[in-house]
């Protein structure tokens, strides 16, 4: 029995991926958790596999008694429901070619240990390259394609890395798991990399002299998902039809315009759409046009009939 993790099988596919995501801070968009649960729900993959969560996760701290406890639901005095933090791992594949999806919750604490169990588990799984997703907020136009800003474990993955129409991060600060990996993954030896969507996020209050004004972002950014699985899907060479996701992403497209038409007629005298026509006008977009053959034409009429 392996401490660090559990394994229900070994898939036997010649190549096999990992797309990993966290519920975790750098979030926005729900690229980190949300895409990963959407592939796993959309391809019906199956669950092969965890990291043991003993000794990863606070239950309570003096800031707030509730933010790390776990989540039950009683009826009647009886727990019907429990919420525990999960790092499980899913399979879709063949013979040929197979697809791991992690999702997991980002660590509190023994985070090397964490890295170590993380690795152990894609080494034990064959595991030949991993693409870790998530997302920032940013001021960046909604109806672009999204800039995807890329960090790398290893120095020789930049020129391949550099062909997806990605940029590359100048950050310094803090991190969330999905970058932090990438130093426990040069020791290894493991190919890694994380990609983070500029997710869109807008504060109108300071064009209205007001409090109460929301700010605009996107809950479920559809087409951050969809960006960066265009990209993994010919990286990975997986095969995947992404039309329902196109379609999602063009859905967003126009609730956005609806939402910033409703608020340009509620605050006539508000700059807004000046404000984004300029932003969309100093906008560097780097869409990424290497699709499969068999759905390329299919995805260019969804767009056109969106626009």
């Amino acid at each position: 029995m392996n401490e660090r993790f559990v394994l229900s099988e070994v898939p036997e596919a010649k190549e096999i991926y990992m797309i990993a995501g966290w519920r975790q801070w750098a979030d926005a968009g729900n690229v980190s958790s949300g895409l990963p649960k959407y592939l796993i729900e959309k391809l019906g993959a199956r669950k092969i596999g965890s990291i043991r969560s003993d000794g990863f996760y606070l239950f309570q701290t003096p800031v707030s008694q509730f933010l790390f406890r776990p989540r039950f639901k009683f009826e009647e005095g009886y727990r019907k429901e429990v919420t525990t933090y999960q790092n499980d791992v899913y399979y879709w594949g063949g013979d040929q070619r197979g697809l791991l999806i992690f999702l997991g919750d980002e660590p509190h604490m023994n985070v090397e240990r964490y890295a170590e169990a993380f690795f152990d588990l894609a080494k034990a799984l064959n595991v030949k390259r991993i693409a870790a997703v998530g997302g920032v907020y940013a001021m960046v136009p909604f109806d672009k394609h999204r800039t995807l800003s890329v960090t790398y474990a290893m120095p020789h993955m930049k020129e391949e890395l550099a062909e997806y129409a990605v940029s590359f991060s100048n950050y310094e600060g803090g991190v969330s798991i999905g970058s932090y990996l990438e130093d426990r993954a040069e020791q290894v030896g493991q190919e890694y990399f994380a990609m983070y969507a500029l997710v869109p996020a807008y504060d109108f209050s300071q064009f209205m002299q007001r409090d109460g004004v929301q700010p605009v972002s996107v809950e479920n950014d559809y087409k951050a998902w969809y960006d960066i699985l265009v990209r993994l899907n010919h990286m990975f060479k997986l095969g995947l039809d992404l039309t329902e996701l196109a379609q999602k992403s063009a859905e967003i497209d126009a609730q956005l315009h609806e939402i910033i038409d409703k608020l340009a007629r509620k605050f006539p005298h508000a700059p807004i759409k000046e404000w984004l026509a300029k932003l969309s006008a100093d906008f560097v977009e780097m869409p990424f046009n290497k699709l499969d053959d068999v759905w390329e034409d299919a995805l260019g009429e969804i767009f056109k009939d969106a626009e």
